[in-house]
């Protein structure tokens, strides 16, 4: 099953839900890319220089294990779950979303990681472009301003102290970045059932994607 769509929209947390009641794994191919970033920090390579980028990609691991029944984004091992949701990396994760080499890796890791089946895969071109094959594709959208304040509201929960007029312009322009890359930009696939959340709650999103995933199976 893929999910798409915009940040704040909802994805990980219905995608991680999805997951549990359907009995599925769950990927965060997001995260993916965050871990990417966190690398570019860690080795002191601007987005710029990409061939040097993916080539530090290259040197480590990125994977997943549940601890406490939460997906948690491993670096060589090393659990960094938390360092890649903070306002500074989130900021610098689109120029290195848009870089091809790094796509390239991550789109083979999600591949090998989902070819199997059974799994719940949420990002931006999951339906489009890593597995456009999929058999249920979900599109999940929202306001700007309700994201915006999900996505306010997760990091105070957090305990990160930001304002929600900066987390809205930071949104605002990680959407344009988003949809105009020129790779694998962030599109609605032909065949994907599309949800507005605005006013849902997450219950009601999973419920409907459940039930569209149950009726794919009746049938198959």
């Amino acid at each position: 099953m893929a999910i798409d769509g915009p940040a704040g929209s909802g994805k990980s947390t219905v995608a991680k839900l999805t997951a549990a009641k359907l009995n599925f794994r769950y990927l965060d191919t997001g995260a993916m890319y965050r871990v990417a970033t966190l690398i570019s920090v860690m080795h002191h390579i601007p987005p710029e220089a990409e061939d040097a980028l993916v080539e530090a990609v290259k040197l480590h691991s990125i994977s997943f294990a549940y601890e406490g029944g939460d997906l948690r984004a491993l670096l060589d091992e090393t659990d960094v779950s938390d360092e890649i949701r903070t306002p500074a990396l989130t900021n610098k994760v689109g120029p290195v979303c848009e870089i091809p080499g790094v796509r390239k890796l991550m789109g083979e890791l999600q591949r090998k990681m989902g070819e199997k089946g059974g799994v719940v895969l949420e990002g931006r071109d999951i339906g489009t472009v890593i597995f456009p094959g999929a058999e249920v594709k979900i599109y999940l959208d929202a306001d700007p301003e309700e994201r915006a304040r999900r996505r306010f509201k997760e990091l105070q929960q957090r305990g990160v102290k930001v304002d929600y007029y900066s987390v809205l312009n930071d949104l605002l322009e990680r959407d344009q970045r988003d949809k105009n890359r020129p790779v694998a930009p962030l599109r609605k696939a032909g065949d994907a059932l599309i949800i507005d959340t605005t006013e849902m709650s997450v219950e009601e999103v999973v419920n409907e994607i459940v039930s569209q995933a149950q009726k794919y199976l009746e049938r198959h």
